[in-house]
């Protein structure tokens, strides 16, 4: 080579130091050639980069711009997917179950009469020992709700609607009275002050038949 031949006059060298000399020159064009271009193209590349996340990504080089979309495509699709060529089945959405609303009894009047109406509580001084629980062993304390009567005349579980004072409303006779009381009807109520203020009245009850 002419820069190995020049050397060689300007500064005597020995085989093994021409050899070594070579090498660098080689090396030096070398770099000079290959990685010197994609370095620069790299450092444009980066550059590009900082623009489209300070500016917009049109300010960026097409070519630069396609594999940065090229590359958030996949990390969405590395996002969707956990697992590489498996798509995951959405899952099922529960289906609610509604339960069928409970059908009211319907009821025909067997027969109607009329008598004296009255009010109780779970008293002691009203009832006995055990005021909560009634003739037929039922605990209207812990059953809370105001559809117990008291009545001599009329069997246990005996269904019975009183229209004049409370409409609609069906009750179960569930309680004795008094035997000298054969004629008269006692209604059960949570609150003193109701039955005190319901008093002594006189209406017409119909005794109720389920209808099958």
């Amino acid at each position: 080579m002419k820069i190995i031949k020049m050397s060689e006059d300007l500064v005597p060298l020995s085989r093994r130091q021409r050899e070594v000399l070579g090498l660098i020159v080689v090396c030096v064009f070398q770099f000079m050639f290959f990685f010197a271009p994609v370095l620069a193209a790299e450092a444009v590349a980066k550059e590009d980069v900082v623009k489209i996340g300070v500016m917009n990504k049109s300010a960026a080089s097409p070519i630069v711009a396609a594999l940065i979309e090229g590359a958030q495509s996949q990390s969405e699709t590395a996002l969707e997917l956990p697992y590489v060529g498996i798509k995951p089945e959405p899952a099922p959405e529960l289906l609610e179950i509604e339960e069928p609303a409970k059908k009211e009894p319907e009821y025909r009047v067997v027969r109607t009469s009329t008598h004296s109406m009255t009010a109780y509580n779970s008293l002691a001084a009203q009832t006995d020992s055990t005021p909560c629980i009634t003739a037929n062993n039922f605990n209207v304390c812990e059953h809370g709700i105001e559809d117990t009567v008291a009545a001599n005349f009329l069997k246990f579980g005996t269904k019975i609607r009183i229209p004049e004072l409370f409409g609609d409303r069906v009750f179960v006779v569930r309680d004795r009275m008094n035997k000298r009381y054969t004629d008269r009807v006692d209604i059960w109520m949570l609150e003193y002050s109701d039955a005190r203020k319901f008093g002594v009245k006189r209406a017409t009850i119909e005794v109720l038949e389920e209808v099958e």
